[in-house]
């Protein structure tokens, strides 16, 4: 038996897996995501540890046979949190979470020449490095005692087996990684103000990273397993999904929304404002596109509306029939792919007095499909070329949105079958490769298909015009002056 532990931005998810790779138990804990001013997004590191405390409770009560026979944890995550620690190992601020932009004027500082032949990325606000400049920018005192800085998963792996250690995926979103060389940079560390030490021990995410402390081991009822590397949530849900090879990709529809394709060679186009990043395991990468609102849009909207988001999707029917009068741009909180805007914000424009609340969240998922083929675009400007897409995230629980998104994007979308599919079984199998020494590619198929979402041929020129529209919604709202 593996355990998959994912920290994301809402909630910390356990899947339990057993040796034919089959998810037999499955466990969730939320917490709170604070946001004290306009593009501040935090979380105490405090509340990913009690969750794992009652996650693992929980499948212990439900399995205790095999959670007896635990074999291994593997850890994912959400990526960039900037998680800084004293000398004690205790957070000395709240985590800044991947959805934080108020780094903006420090990433715009180190995204220099230099900084994207090393990494291979943009720097962007969100990510670790600029992050932790803001920090010593405006919280010099902090910035002086920070002993180690550590990513969300990371933290959890350091209380779980004493070891600071991060795997290559995660680390490849801090703007602090060589990603073609798989090892931190001197240069770019220096360049906000870091040294290695400062830095956590690298390995792949298939390998092992250290092992359960005896005391942890005992608080939650466990044996004393080897923890893998893992994986930053993206690579990690790559793993689950069998995403390892080129032409392969999946489209998610989560708290945001990536456009993913994985890629055998490192060729980063950092001018695309695409994401090339090493996957969760070794000699390989891939590359994404991001969008920082896809399923957070549509609880914006529920929230405003007094619904809930399951509501709103439900109201909408099983397909789509063309798109409608109402456009919305859904950039809530800045955007990555493509448009590195950490400032703009979103709108709905085309209203009417006539629109209701149907109305509205069919111009916010259309919305997300609309920026997603952006950043389809953009893959492909860059290199990648994914040729159908697999369905992840819980946005993809909507027969509507993917039948629009199929279409928007005009690729077919495969939908796996119902089940535990994602980071955290991603992890499972990560763990499965670092304990047993299977190969990933053994370890890490394709999960079996219910059904294939194709584009629809009929429709295909009513969203290329919509598309269209959509594309200057950009350049307008920028024109509009000040913002954020």
């Amino acid at each position: 038996m593996h355990l998959g532990l994912d920290i994301g931005t809402s909630g910390l998810r356990g899947v339990l897996m057993d040796a034919d790779g089959a998810a037999v138990g499955a466990a969730e804990r939320t917490y709170a995501v604070r946001h004290p001013h306009p593009g501040w997004s935090e979380q105490d590191p405090d509340d990913w540890i009690a969750a794992c405390r009652g996650v693992v409770a929980t499948l212990r009560e439900a399995h205790p046979r095999a959670m007896a026979a635990l074999e291994g944890i593997g850890l994912s995550g959400q990526m960039h949190g900037a998680t800084l620690l004293g000398r004690d190992h205790r957070p000395l601020r709240p985590c800044m979470l991947w959805n934080d932009t108020r780094a903006h004027e420090e990433a715009a500082t180190l995204d220099t020449g230099e900084a994207r032949r090393i990494s291979g990325n943009v720097v962007f606000p969100g990510f670790t490095a600029p992050k932790v400049a803001w920090v010593a920018a405006h919280e010099p005192q902090l910035f002086e005692r920070t002993a180690l800085v550590l990513l969300p998963k990371d933290h959890l792996r350091l209380w779980l087996t004493g070891e600071a250690v991060s795997d290559m995926s995660d680390a490849a979103g801090t703007a602090w990684l060589d990603v073609g060389g798989r090892a931190w940079s001197d240069a770019l560390l220096a360049a906000s103000g870091m040294r290695r030490d400062q830095m956590p021990g690298l390995v792949e995410g298939s390998a092992v990273s250290g092992r359960l402390r005896d005391a942890v081991a005992e608080q939650l009822g466990i044996p004393t397993v080897p923890v893998a590397g893992g994986g930053g949530d993206n690579a990690a849900a790559a793993a689950g999904l069998g995403t390892l090879a080129e032409g392969q990709g999946f489209v998610s529809l989560g708290t945001s929304g990536v456009v993913l394709a994985a890629r055998e060679r490192f060729e980063p186009r950092p001018e695309t404002a695409i994401h090339s990043f090493c996957h969760a395991i070794p000699d390989t990468w891939y590359q994404m596109a991001v969008i920082l609102a896809a399923t957070d849009a549509l609880g914006w909207l529920a929230r405003l509306l007094g619904r809930s988001p399951g509501e709103l999707a439900g109201a909408m029917p099983e397909r789509a029939g063309g798109p409608g009068a109402v456009r919305f741009a859904p950039y809530l909180s800045g955007e990555r792919t493509p448009h590195n805007d950490a400032a703009i914000r979103g709108a709905f424009t085309r209203l009417d007095v006539a629109h209701g609340a149907e109305d509205l969240t069919r111009a916010v998922m259309e919305g997300v499909a609309f920026a997603l083929r952006d950043g389809l675009e953009a893959l492909r400007a860059g290199g990648a070329a994914p040729e159908r897409l697999t369905a992840a995230g819980g946005g993809a629980r909507s027969g509507f949105w993917l039948d629009t998104l199929a279409t928007v994007l005009g690729l077919p979308v495969d939908v796996p079958e119902a089940g535990e599919i994602g980071a955290a079984l991603g992890a499972a199998r990560l763990s499965a490769c670092a304990a047993t020494g299977a190969s990933p590619r053994e370890v890490m198929t394709a999960p079996p298909i219910s059904r294939v979402v194709e584009p629809r041929a009929e429709l295909r020129a009513a969203y290329d015009e919509a598309y269209a529209t959509h594309r200057e919604t950009y350049p307008a709202l920028r024109a509009l002056g000040p913002r954020g």
